[in-house]
């Protein structure tokens, strides 16, 4: 039981760190939070649970809804909702949930619950959702879930989620009718008593809600969610076409629009599944509908030339080719179908930037190295100024064994400008490395460290100090060390890549250690407090070392650290002098 306590607990703390990090909540609060919680969680965990326990619980969580709310107010902050309210909702419903499932009769009291967080917070969709669907699935009252839904409309007139969970309801609530209609008739009973509205039936109040929603709500991702709705009820064709009109006269110049036509090519005309349908057969029929497929998506980039038409077109194909199949002829055909379309988008200068990878990808994997090489090279011409591309031609460059890696790099750090150029030149070294003389990896090197940021010079340096000792040795790793001194900036993992190197050898020398921390101490001491204890023990436990020294750099340490800094090092420092760290 504690495991389940504490596992519920630490799902609190995202939302808890959220409220203190943006100022909501403090420190002090937080931690209250967290007691109360726990008392409350420890009692709807117990053998003998009580029905009162989990409504303490689920008011304590609402009235934590309208903490929140009133701090917001204050202070003028609105972000970040969905860490903290909504993570809220979910731990309410669930404990609703949980409630019901152990006490039947405790649907009232919890109605009324609901009724009161929906007075607090009519601002919140998902609130509204969460209560319609309790009636519609706890209660079995689609009058109460359809007075909701019409409720939080005018609360939010546009909110495509309500009236996307508004049309599933009214569905929903069809299908259970037929079912039960269904049911009569088969036992014969008199439909007389019972009132079956033909409207309900047919799914009429669903297409009534999405033609209204339809006026409101603008963009083809509400239509395409509500017919992915519809198309899970055998009842609602004549919805999905109104829909599917809607889509073809509105939108007829999105994307979206024509991918799922395309896309729905797939599941019209199938055959029937029979024991006598052949391998051969059900080939031949998904060679068909991916055919159909692709004659949709021909006439869309026709009619809507655009990147995203092509980067769908694409997608679709990629999808189809690394689909599983025993067919090689159907494999084959979906490759070429797959080359062809990427060679069309880049022929009409529509491919995006990021598609050339995969097309590139997939000539290597078809060993069509030549093509490779090719694209590979008219994508740095068309994005000249992109590294990722550049980095791309090189790696297939260097992946073929090409004579050409060489110039293909002296363009690209030509073309590129030098912020950014980091990964060309670590690319660059790391193929020098395996391939070229030592003399020209170091002349590499070198050239990295004026061709690249300030910044990005840091990591250069890092790997040339690694690489120099690796194929150089201790001598000339130290002469490169004290050149690279010589221009900022650096990173404590230089001056530690420097200190280890030391302390492998076996002569290490204290006196060379000094040196590497003092360098390291004037760009970091103020900001690494671990610095400076790993100075301390070095000279307590090194041979050559001085623990007279220890005094002194404990006294400047204090003088240079600020803050909470000074509090880690001197609780360290103690710890260290104690023999406990």
């Amino acid at each position: 039981m504690a495991e389940r306590i504490e596992q519920r607990l630490e799902d609190r703390v995202p939302e808890l760190e959220q409220l203190e990090r943006v100022g909501l909540f403090t420190r002090k609060e937080i931690k209250a939070v967290l007691r109360r919680a726990s008392a409350l969680e420890y009692k709807i965990q117990r053998r003998a649970l009580r029905k009162e326990d989990f409504i303490n619980y689920i008011q304590y969580e609402i009235n934590l809804l309208e903490l929140i709310k009133k701090r917001r107010a204050r202070t003028g902050y609105s972000f970040k909702k969905d860490e903290i309210e909504i993570s809220i909702l979910h731990r309410i419903h669930s404990l609703f949930n949980r409630a019901i499932g152990k006490w039947k009769n405790a649907k009232h009291q919890l109605s009324r619950v609901f009724s009161s967080m929906l007075a607090i917070h009519p601002n919140k969709p998902a609130l509204w959702i969460m209560a319609a669907k309790w009636e519609m699935e706890t209660r079995l009252s689609s009058e109460n879930a359809r007075h909701l839904f019409l409720r939080a409309l005018r609360f939010h007139p546009e909110c495509p989620k309500l009236y996307q969970e508004y049309v599933r309801m009214e569905l929903m609530n069809a299908e259970k009718q037929r079912k039960e209609k269904k049911e009569l008739e088969r036992a014969k009973m008199d439909l007389g008593e019972f009132s079956y509205s033909e409207e309900i039936l047919n799914g009429e109040m669903a297409r009534i809600i999405y033609r209204d929603a339809a006026q409101k709500i603008k963009g083809v991702e509400f239509h395409l969610a509500v017919l992915s709705i519809a198309k899970l009820f055998d009842f609602t064709q004549d919805l999905q076409k109104e829909i599917l009109e809607s889509l073809q006269t509105t939108f007829a110049d999105d994307p979206r629009t024509w991918d799922y036509m395309a896309r729905r090519e797939l599941e019209l005309g199938s055959l029937q599944s029979t024991e006598h349908t052949t391998k051969q057969t059900k080939v031949s029929e998904m060679t068909q509908r991916e055919e159909r497929c692709s004659a949709v998506f021909e006439e869309a980039v026709k009619a809507v030339p655009a990147e995203d038409m092509w980067k769908y077109y694409i997608t679709f194909c990629l999808e189809r080719y690394n689909r599983k199949t025993n067919s090689e002829e159907l494999k084959r055909k979906r490759l070429e179908r797959t080359l062809s379309v990427f060679n069309k988008a880049h022929e009409s200068s529509l491919l995006p930037e990021a598609l050339y990878k995969q097309w590139l990808q997939l000539l290597l994997e078809s060993n069509l190295f030549e093509k490779a090489t090719e694209v590979a090279e008219a994508a740095t011409k068309r994005f000249s100024l992109s590294v990722e591309t550049w980095q791309m031609r090189l790696q297939v460059l260097i992946q073929l064994k090409s004579d050409d890696v060489t110039q293909c790099f002296e363009e690209a750090i030509k073309h590129v400008k030098s912020k950014g150029t980091l990964p060309i030149w670590t690319l660059w070294v790391e193929w020098s490395e395996g391939t070229k003389s030592k003399e020209d990896t170091e002349a590499v090197y070198q050239r990295s460290l004026h061709g690249t940021t300030h910044a990005e010079s840091v990591t250069m340096k890092e790997k040339y100090l690694d690489w120099t000792y690796r194929n150089s040795g201790y001598k000339k790793v130290r002469r490169v060390f004290t050149s690279l001194c010589e221009n900022r900036p650096f990173s404590l993992d230089f001056f530690r890549k420097m200190i280890q190197i030391e302390k492998e050898q076996e002569s290490c020398k204290m006196l060379h250690l000094r040196e590497y921390y003092e360098r390291a101490l004037r760009e970091f001491g103020s900001t690494e407090s671990d610095l400076w204890l790993d100075y301390i023990k070095e000279e307590l436990s090194h041979p050559q070392g001085k623990p007279e020294n220890c005094g002194s750099i404990h006294w400047r340490a204090m003088k240079m650290l600020q803050g909470e800094l000074v509090e880690d090092f001197v609780s360290k420092y103690t710890l260290l002098q104690t023999g406990h760290l």
